[in-house]
């Protein structure tokens, strides 16, 4: 463990197809209520795939930043995400220099939405072109939650695929860690819009019926939208200041397969690679890991090599271990899943609950640990690994400790 700094997550805000706060979230997903259904945020016709996990009125929506320009979706998503977790952990009260607190963003589309829109006016100048691009650009939502809190240390923006949100957590550890800032807002967001789901199906990773993670009969992920958010806070600042952490960012790993821009690596190499990594960042042992929450995609090859990965990191014990895969209930939220996914496993820490896997019917011979099928189990866990991946061979894991 660096011995250094300490990370306490002292606030969370999540918002997803199946609530728009933490709670929300967590009772969907702990008690299997899936959020997948026909896609209805904007006409699916013609394209090949039209299930999603969507969220079908934004917080705010037909907000405005301090300029008079509307805000996209997903930057309305990232806003409530992010307004949740700062009430949560009583920043606003007790926050000093602004010029300590952080925002670490992460997202695979950013505002394209509203590029889009801007775009399709056809726009008669190289100046109304720049505002359409420098409205969409990716540190943009980073800009508005700064400024809304009034925070005033570095602003990053990320996109490392559908691995962004846990490695914006990743992230936010380090600045801690490299005394860049005492808190940080970390997280992920994205929005289901035309532009980006023409990208998707091309992909053809998309399932027309249903996301069965581990299941023999899996035939590809679902899409979604949503944040989610964290506060991370250096701990002893933290417990000076009067905050109550919820969890420990033990440790993270992040890397690259440099393998193929969308198939996994044989074996799960590159994820079996950053689980072991954060493990030794954490300083613990592959023995100490009680729970694992999954990538778990529900796609052929992810599911087969996440399982061999894991395998790989913890020995014989893999088989004792729950696993879950909060995208069967979720849909894959893109840049925001893995946010919203560690959020879950700091849950499943706090309640000795391990929500299940959904939809898991058949085992397959390839996918042999245990995905909790169907119904939650109550199981103690002090120790969570989250993973996630993304196309382009990127990987990011992060080890959580109960307090």
């Amino acid at each position: 463990m660096n011995a250094a700094k300490r990370c306490a997550i002292t606030g969370m805000g999540a918002v997803a197809p199946v609530g728009r706060t933490v709670a929300e979230v967590w009772v969907a997903v702990r008690d299997g209520r899936c959020g997948i259904g026909p896609l209805t945020v904007f006409d699916a016709d013609g394209f090949a795939y039209a299930r999603a996990g969507q969220i079908e009125s934004a917080p705010d929506a037909g907000a405005r930043d301090a300029q008079g320009v509307p805000l996209d979706r997903a930057s309305l998503f990232m806003l409530a995400a992010a307004e949740e977790a700062v009430v949560q952990a009583g920043l606003r009260e007790r926050m000093r220099n602004p010029e300590d607190v952080a925002v670490v963003l992460a997202t695979n589309f950013g505002g394209i939405e509203r590029a889009a829109e801007l775009l399709t006016e056809a726009p008669s100048s190289a100046a109304e072109l720049d505002r359409a691009f420098r409205e969409y650009g990716f540190q943009r939502c980073a800009d508005l939650v700064a400024n809304r809190f009034g925070f005033r240390g570095p602003r990053v923006a990320l996109s490392l695929s559908c691995s962004s949100g846990c490695a914006a957590i990743g992230y936010g550890m380090s600045l801690i860690r490299a005394g860049r800032a005492k808190a940080v807002l970390a997280g992920g967001y994205d929005a289901l819009t035309p532009f980006c789901w023409s990208g998707l199906c091309a992909l053809r990773t998309m399932t027309r019926d249903e996301l069965r993670p581990f299941d023999k009969r899996r035939n590809g992920t679902i899409f979604s939208e949503g944040a989610g958010a964290v506060l991370i806070e250096e701990w002893d600042e933290a417990l000076a200041a009067g905050a109550v952490p919820l969890a420990e960012a033990a440790g993270y790993g992040v890397n690259n397969n440099a393998h193929h821009m969308t198939a996994p690596a044989p074996a799960g190499a590159g994820s079996a690679e950053v689980m072991a990594m954060a493990l030794a960042d954490a300083g613990l042992s592959p023995a100490a890991v009680d729970h694992v929450n999954a990538h778990g995609t529900g796609t052929r090859h992810n599911d087969s090599t996440e399982t061999q990965a894991i395998k790989t990191v913890l020995g014989d014990r893999a088989h004792a271990i729950p696993v879950a895969a909060n995208k069967s209930v979720l849909g894959h939220m893109m840049g925001a899943a893995g946010a919203v996914e560690s959020i879950v496993a700091v849950m499943t820490m706090r309640d000795g609950i391990v929500p299940p896997t959904i939809g898991y019917g058949e085992p397959d011979p390839a996918c042999d640990l245990d995905y909790v099928p169907n119904v939650r189990r109550e199981f103690p866990v002090r120790v969570a690994l989250s993973n996630s991946a993304g196309i382009g061979g990127c990987n990011a894991a992060v080890v959580l400790t109960a307090v």
